[in-house]
C-alpha cells in the first residue's frame, strides 16, 4: 500500500514575508496535493467489503467478527469460529468412552484437540472387541488374559519294562562211593548239580526330564507400543 506524503509544506508559507512569491499558495501545488491524495487513496481497501490482493498481512492482536458455526461462505474465520467448530466436530469423532491413539506423542489429548477429560488408558494390554465370539463372551471393561505362557493340566505316562527270564548255576561235586543223584558210583571224576532257577529282584525307576523355555513374557501376539487414552468426560 502506498501512504501519502505532502509534496507542499503550507504552513512553511505562512511564516514567509508579505511579497514573497512562494507565500502564494499555487493552483499546481494544490492540484499536485489533491493528486498525491487520489493515488494513496485508490491503494487503501474499502471500509465496506474490501477485496484484497497479494499477501494480506494482519497486526498481532487483530479482533474479528466472529462467524456463527456452520457458515459456509467465504467469511474469514477467527480463532473462536475455529475453536467453536472444533468443540463441535470433535465430540462426534471422539465422543465419551471414545480410545485416542498415538504412536509417538504422550501429550494428554485435552491438550492437544482442546477439549475433553482424557486418562490413560490399558497400559500393557491389547484391545478385544466386546461380544460373543470363539465360544466365549466378553464384556465391555472386563480384562483377563495373561502375558506369561500358560500351561493346561495334563497327564505324562511313562511305562518301563524290564525282562529277567532267570538263569541256573552248575556247581561240581567230588565223586562218592555208592553214588547219588548226579554224582558217579564208585566214580573217581567230579559229578555235578543244578541249582534250581531264580530271578536278580531288579529295580528299576523311571524319569522325565523337562523340556522348553521360560513363559515369562511368551504369551503375547506380535505387537506395537502406543500411547492410548479414554475419554471420560
Amino acid at each position: 500500500m502506498s501512504n501519502y506524503v505532502k509534496s507542499t509544506n503550507f504552513a512553511t508559507k505562512d511564516t514567509l514575508p508579505s511579497g514573497d512569491s512562494n507565500k502564494i499558495v499555487k493552483g499546481t501545488e494544490i492540484d499536485t496535493e489533491f493528486n498525491n491524495i487520489a493515488t494513496a487513496v485508490s491503494t487503501k481497501a474499502d471500509t465496506a467489503s474490501p477485496t484484497f490482493t497479494g499477501t494480506v498481512t494482519l497486526p498481532t492482536g487483530t479482533v474479528g467478527v466472529t462467524q456463527s458455526y456452520g457458515d459456509n461462505d467465504t467469511s474469514l474465520a477467527t480463532t473462536a469460529f475455529v475453536q467453536a467448530a472444533l468443540a463441535a466436530v470433535y465430540p462426534i469423532i471422539y465422543p465419551v468412552g471414545s480410545i485416542y491413539t498415538n504412536a509417538s506423542v504422550s501429550t494428554n489429548p485435552a491438550t492437544l484437540l482442546g477439549f475433553g477429560t482424557w486418562t490413560a488408558f490399558g497400559a500393557g494390554r491389547v484391545i478385544v472387541s466386546a461380544g460373543t465370539g470363539g465360544g466365549a463372551t466378553y464384556t465391555a471393561g472386563a480384562t483377563g488374559g495373561s502375558k506369561d505362557a500358560i500351561v493346561v493340566s495334563h497327564t505324562h505316562t511313562a511305562t518301563s519294562s524290564v525282562t529277567d527270564a532267570g538263569h541256573n548255576h552248575t556247581i561240581s561235586l567230588p565223586a562218592a562211593s555208592g553214588g547219588s543223584g548226579n554224582i558217579a558210583a564208585g566214580g573217581s571224576t567230579l559229578g555235578s548239580t543244578t541249582t534250581s532257577t531264580s530271578t536278580t529282584g531288579i529295580s528299576v525307576s523311571t524319569a522325565i526330564s523337562t523340556t522348553g523355555s521360560s513363559g515369562t513374557d511368551a504369551n503375547m501376539p506380535p505387537y506395537i507400543v502406543v500411547y492410548m487414552w479414554q475419554r471420560t468426560a
